[in-house]
């Protein structure tokens, strides 16, 4: 009974497998070397993925600054509120992203709430590098926080009573014990955070369509010429997060059996 169990199991994670990779293989095989090599001439493709990696560096970085300390204080405090907090977290990765799009430029538009006060200063967000990063952070920083609260709860926190036991401060405790326990988890937040940054299109669409980054400029050529133009782009701009993707993976498994060792 428990062979036939797994036998299905195994032929339906297989049809999860396949319905995952199938899509991605064929783009790679419709494409071909000479289109993915056609398309590393596009100047424009190039920028436009520059655009995409740039901007999703400094949103992983702004999550990573000020996603860590909220997630600490969720693993470690129990307050009033927190389930809500907790929410509005999570909201970004539910809602539609041309609705997150849309509700970031009524806040940070040239007549939003902080826009317009920017705006009197020379700081423009629509149509603007900072427009695309607030777009991704607001997206992707969720993935950051939650596994970064992951990583705080699995460090029991009476390794820190003990380290502030024998003279350490509270912060140094944090900085020596948890953090480089909870590291690993962070990496993996922080991979997460750059990936469904670079991805994103809905959002950062609506608030900011110039410069165009990696996703808007292969939407452009798709609706200007087609899968013809538009695919080739598209596997190129694939090949590079796979490659950089796998590699940070396996560096994260590597990282974690020598932890293990």
């Amino acid at each position: 009974m428990k062979e036939r169990i797994l036998i299905y199991m195994s032929i339906l994670g297989g049809v999860a497998v396949i319905f995952i990779a199938l899509p991605i293989i064929n783009v790679f095989a419709s494409v071909g070397i000479d289109g993915i090599i056609e398309a590393m001439k596009d100047k424009n493709a190039i920028n436009a993925i520059i655009v995409s990696f740039e901007a999703a560096f400094f949103a992983t970085l702004l999550s990573l600054i000020f996603g860590v300390p909220l997630a600490y204080i969720l693993a470690r405090k129990d307050f009033p509120g927190k389930s809500l907090i907790e929410s509005i977290i999570d909201l970004p990765v539910i809602i539609p992203h041309t609705v997150a799009g849309i509700a970031l430029l009524m806040i940070f538009g040239s007549n939003g709430l902080i826009g317009a006060p920017l705006e009197e200063f020379g700081v423009k967000i629509v149509d603007s590098m900072l427009g695309i990063t607030i777009a991704m952070m607001f997206v992707s920083m969720p993935f950051l926080i939650n596994y970064a609260r992951e990583g705080f709860e699995a460090v029991d926190p009476r390794l820190e009573y003990i380290a502030m036991s024998l003279g350490a401060t509270k912060t140094k405790a944090i900085f020596s014990i948890t953090l480089p326990l909870s590291i690993r988890s962070i990496f993996v937040g922080s991979l997460m955070t750059w990936a469904r940054a670079i991805s994103e299109f809905g959002a950062v669409v609506v608030i900011a369509y110039f410069p165009l980054t990696a996703p808007s400029y292969i939407y452009s050529q798709y609706l200007q010429y087609g899968l013809k133009k538009s695919a080739p782009i598209a596997a190129f701009l694939l090949f590079i997060c796979i490659v950089i993707f796998i590699s940070l993976r396996i560096a994260s498994t590597r990282w974690k059996r020598y932890d293990k060792d």
